[in-house]
């Protein structure tokens, strides 16, 4: 093979090869610092907005000024979805005044043609819903160049920019910069809704304390004194407001003025508990109508059954309209005969635990919820207390807690651990601090009851 000739170097060559990857570099290197410049200027800037607008629609006005500085183009426009998927002009900046109105005339128009409700197939869209409109609208001299809001993957809106310059060229820098503006519009509006709903918390969380607290006033501060037998009531609601209900009352008018006087005469009393159907407000207020009602109905001097029809009867159309029942035990202490005497409306029997055989029964007797029929009929039964002898009344957020393996505490744990209670304190506070302490336990001691849990203990004298 022939051997080339040898060609000296051609040193002005070599250094113009030289030099150029060099200047291009340092040219390169430049344009990315201007670059990450202006990239932390824009994130410095959204960032002090952010922090320093509590009004969402402050922080909106500035997004179309930023994407049109960072971008180099002529104007900017900000779009949104209102709730019925109308989209809406919500901000414009365009830097010639003259021409801002009819811009955004224009915009308007394209935007008033599309009706869209967002959803997550358009996430991936590289053109947006505006694009023809905005285009026919505006004309051919404008160039626009879209990027989508999403919060939680969903489409909120579409941020523009506008530019006249037949060269202008959507970089990859633009759209980067463009797409961090819409980010953070995104960030901006997602921290406003959830400052929303906040606030509505907070006001329903002030509502629900009322309640709780008019709910609390509702129920027996204390337990009365009656003769013959002690007392003691608890009553721990799931949430601020429940549905489990008990009460003292005084069976006759005269009763109630020598309750005021502070005289205790052996006077009849009824001792309730009842349940309604459901937890939270709706309970909690249909359980203060039937308060209400049933302390006028038992003035009128009626055996417990029907007493517990009357009631029924009364409330059957606003429970049948509600959608809701309540289970209710009515009776009555006789302090001067120690009769109990009693009528049952399908809640939990009390159980009785005999002083004499140390064993426990149930006080029950046929009947439906109320609310249930409005003709329903009920039934009347008695027993008499001796001295030692103890009813707890509860409700079923006592034998239905649930122990962490999933488990019910079930009436018969109750039986037990009501007759070890009874067998081994003496006064009704005693025993209900046992069987609450039982309970909790069985659930977990860092575990809250996901029902109403009440218990009213009388203990014969």
């Amino acid at each position: 093979m022939p051997k080339l000739p040898y060609e000296p170097p051609d040193n002005n060559s070599s250094a113009a090869t030289d030099v150029t990857p060099v200047v291009a570099l340092k040219e390169l290197v430049a344009r990315l610092h201007r670059e990450q410049n202006k990239i932390q200027d824009l994130l410095s800037s959204l960032g002090f907005a952010l922090r320093s607008f509590n009004n969402l629609n402050q922080f909106l006005e500035l997004i179309p000024l930023m994407a049109t500085r960072v971008t180099d183009a002529d104007g900017s426009a900000l779009f949104l979805y209102k709730p019925n998927g109308q989209i809406r002009l919500e901000q414009l900046h365009w830097q010639d005044s003259r021409q801002r109105k009819n811009i955004r005339k224009a915009l308007e128009i394209a935007s008033s043609q599309i009706t869209f409700i967002p959803n997550t197939s358009s996430v991936n869209n590289s053109t947006g819903v505006l694009d023809d409109p905005m285009q026919r609208c505006l004309g051919a001299d404008i160039q626009i160049f879209g990027t989508a809001i999403l919060v939680k993957h969903i489409e909120r809106g579409w941020l523009y920019v506008l530019s006249r310059d037949a060269e202008y060229s959507w970089t990859e820098t633009r759209q980067k910069l463009v797409r961090l503006v819409a980010d953070q519009t995104a960030v901006a509006i997602e921290n406003d809704e959830l400052a929303v709903e906040l606030k509505k918390k907070e006001r329903l969380d002030q509502e629900l304390e009322i309640g709780a607290e008019i709910q609390r006033r509702l129920l027996p501060r204390q337990c009365p004194t009656i003769p013959g037998v002690s007392l003691a009531a608890r009553c721990k609601p799931a949430n601020r407001v429940g549905g489990d209900y008990y009460d003292f009352i005084p069976t006759n008018q005269n009763q109630i003025q020598l309750l005021k006087q502070d005289n205790t005469e052996a006077e009849s009393w009824a001792l309730v508990i009842g349940d309604v159907m459901g937890k939270g407000v709706p309970a909690g207020l249909i359980m203060t109508m039937m308060r209400g009602m049933l302390r006028g109905e038992v003035l009128h001097g009626h055996p417990p059954a029907r007493i517990l029809q009357n009631l029924n009867r009364v409330m059957y159309a606003d429970l049948e309209n509600s959608n809701r029942f309540v289970t209710l035990f009515y009776s009555e202490y006789d302090p001067k005969t120690r009769v109990l005497s009693y009528s049952n409306a399908a809640h939990n029997p009390p159980l009785w635990w005999h002083a004499a055989s140390k064993k426990v029964t149930r006080l029950d007797t046929l009947g439906v919820l109320i609310g249930l029929d409005a003709n329903s009929q009920y039934e009347d039964d008695q027993v008499i207390l001796e001295p030692g002898d103890t009813i707890i009344y509860y409700t079923d957020g006592l034998t239905d807690a649930a122990s962490p393996s999933g488990s019910r505490f079930e009436e018969e744990n109750l039986m037990e651990s009501l007759n070890f209670a009874c067998s081994s304190y003496q006064h009704p506070q005693e025993i209900l601090e046992y069987l609450f302490e039982k309970l909790q336990k069985f659930i977990g001691a860092d575990k809250q009851n996901t029902d109403d849990m009440t218990l009213v203990v009388l203990r014969a004298d």
